[in-house]
């Protein structure tokens, strides 16, 4: 089967742009799978007798693979287009699937690391960024709100993902052959549902008049390179690219420090009150903080296309070390105020992710956006091992010496507010990019490979 390439994703007359969002969703649902690993965890960890740290091998590979994948394939993505690359992501990562579900067969755990982790992963990746560029073309006056819809699924993948998973292992069995038989049908069901998003995503037009939507609506994408844009090589020599990436990385960190833990981090706070918290209730947290994230991707970015990039991340690196500030000195005297103040934080960590495509946007243009997007991740792939290390290792520590409660996180909440504070502080420093990093304006009229693609999507 050939790849579809880019001149057949074009738009042709009088396509809406409103498609688009949908198909960028069924990449996103599909990958947010991987917030959901931790249900494989116990059934793998009792059929392959593997330890706590060995199940989680798979996940953290995928998360690396992510970020590397993002950043060295984002140029290509940028090249090729959405089409190639969500084909490239539906392959490998329905793929990482069916050589999980061999692995898990066969009893050999180092295909389940390679499949899901390492191949699984570069679907991740290629995946994650694969529709951004497109979607700021297309939205150029809601670019906040369109990445918001997109990134959103990835945040709620895990709200399918689990519930479905848990019932495919009942119903198929939690030992080796079950998990086999759960993996392949994840992985053909997602390579199906992925599908539906590569056949419908299309690239705006290159002529300077956009194609019109329904009820006259207009996407106003504008030629390619109509104004002054940054290529993901310059970016990466501007002072901006990196307080980006500190910016990110930072409220990436503070963020997944909670969610990596929630459950054990809900029971230990309250373990000394009079209502301590059951394991139930500490699943219904992670869930609770599931939903926040999701919802936070869609609600923030929409919200900083009315008040701007830069004053939604002071919201986000401000408002969220003053927070840990209050879970710090409250204690475990309101539970109430620790699972709101915490799902708050991880509405804000999700509306990170969301905001950032459109703040590099606002600073880089939309030439190369996708690259810079990818190149902009491994600050994910850094805060990823950060977070959780900085959270387990100071309670680690702290149980160590004969501590319980809320002192077993109380020093790690302090490092959080002082990584927020760096964070908000690379925020202001941000101002826009000189314009000898600009590209040179696009010549008038339409290019000869442009005009080539437009008759190719005629035909």
């Amino acid at each position: 089967m050939r790849v579809p390439d880019r001149p057949r994703g074009i738009a042709p007359e009088g396509w809406s742009r409103w498609l688009v969002p949908p198909a960028a969703l069924a990449i996103h649902l599909a990958i947010g799978q991987a917030y959901a690993w931790s249900v494989f965890k116990p059934p793998l960890e009792s059929a392959l007798g593997l330890s706590g740290t060995a199940s989680a091998l798979p996940f953290q590979l995928a998360i690396v693979m992510l970020g590397l994948s993002a950043a060295f394939g984002g140029t290509l993505v940028e090249r090729r287009g959405p089409r190639w690359a969500m084909a490239v992501s539906t392959v490998c990562f329905a793929a990482g699937f069916l050589v999980s579900a061999m692995g898990a067969a066969t009893g050999h755990f180092w295909l389940i690391v390679a499949g899901y982790g390492a191949l699984g992963g570069i679907g991740l990746g290629i995946g994650y960024i694969s529709p951004v560029s497109t979607l700021l073309k297309w939205f150029p006056d809601r670019p906040g709100m369109a990445t918001g819809i997109a990134i959103m699924g990835f945040g709620g993948g895990a709200l399918i993902a689990s519930p479905w998973s848990t019932r495919l292992l009942a119903g198929l069995g939690s030992d080796a052959p079950g998990i086999a038989r759960t993996f392949l049908v994840m992985g053909l069901a997602y390579g199906v549902f992925m599908t539906l998003g590569v056949l419908l995503v299309r690239v705006p037009p290159a002529s300077t008049r956009p194609p019109a939507g329904p009820a006259g609506e207009v996407a106003a994408p504008g030629p390619r390179l109509a104004l002054p844009g940054v290529s993901a090589r310059n970016a990466l020599r501007t002072p901006q690219f990196w307080c980006l990436w500190v910016v990110l990385c930072t409220n990436v960190t503070a963020g997944i420090g909670i969610l990596e833990k929630a459950a054990p981090m809900v029971v230990d706070f309250f373990a000394h009150t009079a209502a301590p918290v059951g394991a139930s209730a500490a699943a219904g947290f992670v869930g609770l903080l599931s939903l926040a994230n999701m919802l936070g991707r869609i609600v923030w970015s929409s919200v900083s296309d009315a008040v701007g990039r830069k004053n939604v991340y002071r919201l986000y690196l401000g408002a969220g070390a003053l927070l840990y500030l209050l879970i710090a000195l409250a204690g475990d005297a309101s539970k109430p105020l620790f699972i709101g103040c915490a799902a708050v934080i991880l509405s804000f960590y999700g509306g990170g992710f969301a905001t950032i495509p459109a703040y590099l946007r606002d600073l880089f243009g939309t030439y190369q956006v996708g690259a810079i997007h990818g190149r902009l991740l491994t600050a994910w792939s850094t805060a990823g091992v950060l977070g959780p290390l900085i959270v387990n290792a100071v309670a680690d520590a702290r149980k160590s010496a004969g501590h319980s409660g809320p002192e077993l996180y109380s020093t790690s909440f302090f490092i959080m507010i002082g990584l927020l504070v760096v964070g908000f502080a690379a925020n202001e420093l941000i101002r826009p990019v000189h314009p000898r990093h600009h590209e040179p304006p696009a010549p008038a009229g339409p290019p000869r490979a442009a005009a080539a693609d437009a008759k190719k999507a005629d035909r």
